[in-house]
């Protein structure tokens, strides 16, 4: 049992990162679509004004 522990722990660590990155580049993902609309709507309202 002891020898299993080190594994269990491992792995359950390597799981938590591999999530927090998927996390992280999900987040990245809908923030930067975000602002690529927001750009996108300004820029309209710019050619749109001039």
């Amino acid at each position: 049992m002891p020898q299993m522990s080190p594994m269990w722990w491992m792995s359950l660590m390597i799981l938590f990162i591999f999530m927090m990155l998927m996390f992280n580049s999900m987040i990245y993902f809908i923030f930067s679509s975000k602002m690529d609309i927001k750009l996108s709507l300004e820029n309209k309202q710019l050619t749109w004004k001039w």
